[in-house]
């Protein structure tokens, strides 16, 4: 019993020190994510070439930063062509909002007279203010401390160099971590990994699938009803599923956005609601059980717990490593339940049982 106490103890404190340390150890949580994801890459590419691991682990580096940074890229174009146009046509798409919504409440005996002068002056000081200001609840939400300009170049800097000596030492860091599993437990351990290992690889796979068909469907969803910006919208929020909700909740927000300045409000809401609609069916009905969920086993409501848990504990990280993690979770608690159910526990009756 006493034994039982102590691991739970230290097993309390390692959970403390890691909560405290959420925003310093975010970072490593990433490069330990992508270095997972990519050595099977690195492996590869020693097995084609006879490359030094040096090399080959720069040369997977680069093409992965490469992937990601062509992601973010595809922001670019439409924040530079949005932003001054939101600035600039807003108050117009305001009053057309009004005028659409007032008829439209008074056919539902709502007499609701919409000012929005008010409302446009704030809104349009809110947009103008220091950029730094309204960032600071999304820093606080990432678990990024500082400004934006320092959390930005920390990540940036800090998240290549600790993927580059996880990749290079990848091999070293799992033997060691290994060494500290009893000899007796040795086999358990490597029959647990290995499982874990089969539903991660069956995990990325089906997502891979999955953020590959939505950008598809976006895409040519988007430049159907005439989109100008169709192409780099659709694309990211295809690809950005990967991040569950925020995802696709921030590729509506900027489709909404570039809809409302090319047309007029109730088409621009036609297409959203169509588009998106569509997509969000295609992807939680056909997509995700299809190829993600049936491999992992997570039901919906565990999905959104996980989310919400690993969210609350790590921020943006948690959120992207919830799936994942959540399930090497089910895999330990399946492991659980079959010595449970093989148990002379279960087989008695229960501790009580005469």
């Amino acid at each position: 019993m006493s034994r039982w106490v102590s691991w739970l103890g230290v097993s309390a404190l390692c959970l403390g020190v890691l909560w405290l340390l959420a925003p310093v150890l975010a970072p490593f949580v990433v490069a330990a994510v992508l270095a997972y994801v990519l050595h099977p890459l690195v492996l590869r590419l020693e097995g084609l070439a006879p490359l030094p691991r040096t090399l080959a682990v720069v040369l997977v580096e680069l093409l992965a930063l490469l992937a990601l940074a062509g992601l973010f890229l595809l922001l670019v174009p439409v924040v530079w062509r949005e932003w001054p146009l939101i600035k600039q046509q807003l108050p117009m798409v305001l009053d057309r909002l009004g005028a659409a919504l007032s008829p439209w409440l008074a056919q539902w005996g709502i007499p609701l007279s919409l000012d929005m002068s008010e409302f446009k002056s704030e809104l349009l000081a809110y947009l103008s203010a220091n950029r730094e200001d309204w960032f600071s609840p999304l820093l606080s939400s990432l678990k990024l401390g500082g400004s934006l300009a320092l959390a930005v170049a920390g990540y940036a800097v800090l998240v290549p160099v600790a993927l580059f000596f996880m990749l290079n030492d990848w091999t070293r860091l799992v033997q060691a971590s290994v060494q500290w599993v009893p000899p007796r437990l040795r086999g358990a351990f490597d029959g647990f990994m290995g499982e874990c290992d089969t539903v991660l690889g069956e995990y990325l796979r089906g997502q891979l699938l999955v953020m590959l068909s939505l950008a598809v469907f976006y895409a040519v969803g988007l430049s159907l009803f005439g989109l100008d910006l169709a192409w780099p919208i659709g694309v990211f929020t295809g690809l950005a599923v990967f991040v569950p909700y925020l995802g696709f909740g921030v590729g509506l927000v900027l489709a909404l956005l570039a809809g409302l300045l090319q047309f007029a409000p109730g088409q621009a809401a036609l297409m959203v609601a169509v588009v998106y609609g569509l997509g969000q069916m295609v992807e939680s009905f056909v997509l995700t059980p299809r190829l993600v969920g049936e491999r992992i086993g997570l039901h919906p409501l565990a999905v959104i717990l996980a989310l919400m848990a690993f969210g609350q504990l790590l921020g943006f990280v948690g959120v992207l490593i919830a799936l994942p993690a959540s399930a090497v979770l089910l895999v330990a608690l399946r492991k659980l339940r079959q010595q449970y159910l093989n148990s002379p526990l279960y087989s008695q009756g229960g501790p009580d049982a005469p």
